[in-house]
C-alpha cells in the first residue's frame, strides 16, 4: 500500500492544489486537503483533531472546510467550521460525502477528491463570495501525517 505522500502522483497533487486554488479564487472559504496512512479507531474524531491542528478554525469568518482522508483504513470525513455549516443545509456534507464514496469504491480517487473539492467551493461561493480585502488565510497545499 501506498504511503499518504505518494497515494496519489505529483502531478496528480498538483491537479488536487489547482482546484483548491481555483475553488477558493471566488470565495472567502478555505478548503483543505489532509491525507496520512492512518486515522485510528474513529476516522471523525481524527478529522476534528486534524481540524484544529492545521488551524482551520481560525479563519476569520469560520469558513473552512477539512477533507481528510486515511489510507489505511480506506475511510475519509468532511469537516466544516460554525461559520458554513450555519449556512448550508442539514445533510449537505452527506450528499457531497456520497459522490466521492461512490467514485472511490470505483478506484477513481482523484476525481471523487475534485469532485468533493469543487463542490464545497461551489458551497463556499454562494455563502461567503470573495470580498476585495480577501486573503488566502491557509496554503492550499495538501497536508500530510
Amino acid at each position: 500500500m501506498p504511503s499518504s505522500r505518494n497515494f496519489f502522483t505529483d502531478a496528480e497533487k498538483n491537479e488536487i492544489v489547482k482546484t483548491i486554488h481555483a475553488s477558493e479564487d471566488v470565495t472567502s472559504g478555505e478548503i483543505k486537503v489532509h491525507i496520512e496512512e492512518s486515522c485510528g479507531a474513529d476516522v471523525m474524531k481524527r478529522a476534528v483533531a486534524v481540524f484544529h491542528k492545521i488551524n482551520l478554525q481560525k479563519t476569520v469568518l469560520r469558513n473552512g472546510v477539512l477533507i481528510y482522508l486515511a489510507i489505511k483504513e480506506k475511510q475519509f470525513a468532511i469537516l466544516a467550521d460554525e461559520g458554513i455549516n450555519n449556512k448550508v443545509p442539514e445533510n449537505f456534507w452527506e450528499g457531497i460525502k456520497e459522490g466521492m464514496q461512490l467514485e472511490f469504491s470505483n478506484g477513481r480517487f482523484l476525481q471523487g477528491l475534485i469532485q468533493g473539492i469543487e463542490q464545497a467551493g461551489e458551497q463556499l461561493k454562494i455563502h461567503f463570495p470573495i470580498e476585495s480585502t480577501d486573503s488566502n488565510e491557509l496554503t492550499d497545499e495538501i497536508s500530510f501525517n
